[in-house]
């Protein structure tokens, strides 16, 4: 697909000047410039044109809040110095994969002040003698060159993507400590109330267990009770038969 409609298609639909990123890698730059990118795209921050067939950038229009820059796999060798003018606040720029042979390649990088990474992997210039040491004497405003610094530490994930706006380490150890007290918390208060409610049940079938045994000692007693009058009834039937007896006696 060519570039022009390559970028056509990418804006679905929107204003140039709404477009904060735009990628169009892996299309096709008929005279290897680059092409349907103008002013209007005043609000873009990252620009990717990776493997397009690039051979300047001559033709990249102002684009003054461009931050990040990727065209790798081009075929750059020269014209570094335009993005000074036309990006005068890049801060990475990743040219691995093209035609840089010598340091004179890049000295028109020297204008962009705020350029803090330079990617220049398999790029011919990388085999010369004192590479790095030649690279940041020439552009001493970088801090990180083929992802390290000067004392070879390792470009950190939150400056390598400036847009990861990670929270300071540990951060999220502390997120999962929390949401494990609050677990442990729920799980206390569940096994609380779990106990509350066993301990009611309990308390409750004693008083249960107790009244049916109230109620089995009062029937006992009216059982006894009962007992007790039939017999009294019986005795006094049999001392009415005996006096009945001796009045007939008597007689």
């Amino acid at each position: 697909m060519e570039m022009k409609k390559r970028v056509t298609l990418e804006l679905r639909n929107r204003n140039p000047s709404e477009v904060v990123e735009l990628v169009v890698d892996n299309c096709r730059s008929a005279d290897g410039e680059v092409e349907g990118l103008t002013d209007e795209f005043s609000a873009l921050e990252i620009l990717s044109m990776v493997n397009i067939g690039l051979s300047s950038l001559a033709k990249l229009p102002s684009l003054p809040k461009l931050r990040k820059l990727e065209v790798s796999d081009n075929s750059i060798s020269s014209g570094l110095d335009t993005l000074a003018q036309k990006c005068p606040n890049l801060t990475y720029l990743n040219l691995s994969g093209n035609q840089i042979k010598e340091l004179s390649s890049i000295e028109g990088l020297q204008n962009l002040k705020n350029l803090k990474s330079l990617d220049l992997y398999s790029c011919d210039i990388t085999a010369a003698d004192d590479y790095r040491e030649n690279v940041f004497e020439l552009l001493p405003q970088l801090v990180y060159l083929d992802g390290f610094d000067q004392e070879d530490n390792e470009v950190p994930d939150s400056e390598n993507d400036e847009d990861d706006e990670a929270g300071p380490p540990g951060d999220d150890d502390d997120d999962d400590e929390d949401e494990e007290d609050d677990e442990d918390e729920d799980g206390s208060e569940g096994d609380e109330v779990g106990l509350s409610y066993l301990m009611k049940e309990g308390i409750q079938d004693e008083e249960d267990d107790g009244d049916y045994v109230e109620e089995e000692e009062d029937d006992e007693e009216e059982e006894d009770g009962e007992e007790d009058g039939a017999a009294a009834q019986g005795e006094k039937r049999k001392r009415d038969a005996d006096d009945e007896g001796d009045d007939d006696d008597d007689e």
